[in-house]
């Protein structure tokens, strides 16, 4: 089983693909689901697409499932509350380009080594430091984001099964503050081992 964030060694077309041209093509993808994807029929037509993407990482139905699966609640709790402000077509829009965003990037991720997409973000913004850009120290940040992701998932599986194994409903206290805690105390640990390593 993969978590959001985890590389899946592979030779596929995808995985062959350099991680620069990855990551500015998924950020292009989102930006252009998010202008031109404006009815049902348009999500259609994108879930197809991002169908082909999938067959050429070689991920199947049940990775694809397992990918989205951290993301399920969130989006079941935008698809509620955009009910109460739009129709559903318009709600089942916005959702479903959420959930097709994090799809790719999950494929993305799932395709590209992190110290790849590092190295990409670091050669693209290299210019930046001939005007005092911290280059180093964003690109450090990005590392330490894109490590937590896989983290924070499996606290929120643990949760999950937690609940579960005491029958408990779902609720935010019971749910969502121990995620909470725990990002906390995965924040300050981070903090910690840089400041041990003298990085403010």
């Amino acid at each position: 089983m993969t978590t959001l964030g985890v590389y899946r060694p592979g030779s596929s077309l995808l995985h062959r693909v350099p991680a620069g041209v990855k990551l500015v093509g998924l950020g292009g993808l989102i930006a252009l689901m998010s202008i031109l994807v404006d009815t049902p029929a348009d999500l259609g037509i994108a879930a197809a697409g991002l169908l082909v993407v999938f067959a050429a990482a070689r991920m199947s139905a049940r990775d694809v499932v397992t990918q989205l699966r951290p993301v399920f609640w969130v989006v079941v709790f935008i698809f509620a509350f955009q009910l109460l402000f739009t129709d559903w077509r318009r709600t089942l829009v916005v959702c479903g380009v959420l959930l097709l965003s994090v799809a790719l990037a999950a494929v993305v991720t799932a395709s590209t080594r992190t110290t790849d997409m590092l190295a990409a973000m670091t050669r693209a913004m290299r210019p930046l430091r001939r005007i005092g850009f911290p280059v180093d120290q964003v690109a450090l940040a990005l590392a330490l984001t894109i490590r937590a992701i896989p983290l924070m998932v499996e606290t929120v599986r643990q949760v999950e099964e937690a609940r579960r194994a005491r029958g408990l409903r779902f609720s935010p206290r019971i749910v969502v503050a121990p995620v909470v805690v725990a990002a906390l105390r995965t924040a300050d640990g981070f903090a910690e081992a840089l400041a041990a390593r003298g990085l403010d």
